[in-house]
């Protein structure tokens, strides 16, 4: 089995007397799609922020590619290959799509590869069509979209997702969840946290399940979908009992 791309090792994060991840562990190895899920205020956030250089653990380490990136700016995590999608959509509004990709594209590359990738990333995505339709006019649906193009368009080794299911309507689920095992076939590797338990066992390989900041679970969509103590909390009582 091969040496993982991501660990994260025993990872806390405290904001004042508030934990909001307290002393997690996991691996992510290349070519996994691995979801992290949870109720609202599970930590799935803080956790990701942690990876993607949004926010410094206060302790433990997180290393990716066997280097430590646990405290580096988000601009040097990108460029170590991890970049993320926000979770409410953050385009350049009057900049159409194109424009809104390139962005990302040019970090660190000379025009015309940058303009190749651009190229490549709207057809990956499907956005083609709307090359030219700027950011301020897309649908909540293409607007996500946009954030995993523009993800993909700085070359991440880790693409990491951050709730790209909420808002949208079941068919443009449909389309998100189709490029994230387009993009995996690839061989492109996935972290996705998302709160949508359905778009999770779609695509995931394995999931990890937080609740009050502590992994609680982990394990195949179906073994962690059966998991009473993962029923407990994103029902509120165990199974059998009411809430």
């Amino acid at each position: 089995m091969s040496e993982p791309l991501l660990v994260i090792d025993h990872v806390s994060k405290r904001f004042g007397g508030l934990v909001a991840v307290n002393d997690v562990s996991l691996d992510i190895r290349r070519g996994e799609i691995v979801g992290i899920i949870g109720p609202n205020g599970a930590g799935k956030t803080t956790l990701f922020g942690c990876v993607v250089g949004l926010l410094s653990p206060t302790s433990g380490r997180i290393t990716f590619a066997g280097a430590r990136v646990d405290g580096l700016s988000q601009h040097a995590v990108v460029r170590r290959g991890i970049c993320h999608s926000h979770q409410i959509p953050a385009p350049f509004p009057f900049l159409d799509v194109r424009d809104n990709i390139r962005v990302g594209a040019s970090f660190g590359r000379r025009r015309a590869e940058a303009s190749r990738l651009v190229d490549e990333v709207l057809a990956q995505t499907g956005l083609e069509p709307l090359a030219t339709t700027p950011a301020r006019n897309l649908s909540v649906g293409n607007l996500k979209l946009l954030e995993v193009a523009r993800a993909l368009a700085t070359g991440p080794e880790l693409l990491c997702l951050d709730e790209v299911g909420s808002g949208v309507t079941p068919v443009e689920l449909d389309r998100m969840l189709q490029l994230i095992r387009d993009l995996n076939a690839g061989g492109m590797t996935i972290l996705y946290i998302e709160h949508n338990m359905r778009a999770i066992g779609a695509v995931c390989q394995r999931v990890i399940v937080l609740d009050f900041g502590q992994k609680i679970a982990e394990g195949t969509p179906a073994a962690v979908g059966s998991d009473p103590l993962v029923i407990e909390a994103y029902l509120g009582a165990p199974i059998g009992k009411s809430a």
